[in-house]
């Protein structure tokens, strides 16, 4: 009997709370929802992923309506604004585009907007091993590598870093004719760097071969190297015979030496007379 009750204690609040929570489904569907307005602005963003050097097309730029509040500063409302202006920074899908991402009116696009103030950029053709696997992208530092013979003996041949902590504006393949007149793929990189680096990259990549060494971004170090030969790479190299120089010592004058005295002359020794006496020998001093 109380088995019983129990079981219809149980059945009673199941009902009551699916019948509860029914009930309190229905009612919050039947609430009506209220929009609040927030006010918004017309912002400018890129329609699609957009890599540095490009010039802005109608069709690369998209209108939409920005939360008031948190408009970016410089962001631009109307798109005709900047059609025909060049990046100098990549952009990704739906993101604003500013002021600061683009090159002058009178700059164009491309790649000489790009560049800084007393700044080169200088093309290199590299190849898979040349380019670190193609960890060489925009925005990457690497250091750069020569190998050349100064007198054009294979033993001659040293490898040393002539140039470090250098920008990697652009990484890519381009088309160029072999002798065959059949086009090949060429992997090229370019480089940012000053003048006087440009005539070493130019010389470098010209007289010998070059090796990029990519780099950390946060390590701004440049390290003096000395460069290393063929020959102290295999262990061959014979050290150099040091030459010693006779030191001369400065004295000072002191007082000249004094002749050694003459020896004195030992008198010959006296005669003697030897006496023999049985089994006895004497001597005896004669005179």
């Amino acid at each position: 009997m109380t088995r019983i009750r129990i079981l219809i204690v149980l059945v009673i609040a199941l009902l009551a709370g699916g019948g509860l929570a029914a009930g309190t489904y229905r009612y919050l569907q039947n609430v009506p929802t209220k929009e609040v307005g927030m006010p918004t602005k017309p912002v400018v963003v890129a329609n699609s992923d957009l890599a540095l050097g490009t010039e802005l097309r109608a069709d690369d730029l998209a209108i939409v309506q920005w939360p008031a509040s948190s408009i970016p500063e410089g962001a631009f409302e109307n798109a005709s604004t900047i059609v025909g202006r060049g990046l100098i920074a990549s952009v990704v899908r739906h993101e604003p585009i500013l002021p600061g991402k683009l090159a002058s009116k009178e700059a164009g696009s491309g790649l000489p907007p790009i560049i800084p103030p007393g700044k080169r950029a200088v093309s290199v053709k590299v190849n898979e091993v040349i380019g670190v696997a193609g960890y060489v992208l925009p925005g990457t530092h690497v250091d750069v590598v020569a190998t050349a013979s100064p007198s054009n003996r294979p033993e001659d041949a040293t490898s040393k870093v002539v140039l470090s902590n250098v920008e990697v504006l652009t990484a890519g393949t381009r088309l160029e004719q072999k002798d065959e007149g059949k086009p090949i793929q060429v992997t090229v990189v370019t480089l940012l760097v000053t003048p006087e680096e440009s005539e070493r990259l130019t010389l470098a990549s010209t007289e010998g071969k070059i090796q990029l060494a990519l780099r950390n971004p946060l390590d701004a170090e440049s390290p003096a190297t000395s460069g290393v030969k063929t020959s102290a790479l295999v262990g061959t190299a014979q050290p150099q015979a040091v030459v010693q120089r006779p030191v001369m010592v400065a004295r000072r004058p002191g007082p000249a030496p004094q002749a050694a005295p003459a020896p004195v002359p030992v008198p010959p020794p006296p005669p003697t007379i030897e006496i023999i006496r049985g089994d006895k020998k004497t001597q005896v001093v004669a005179g």
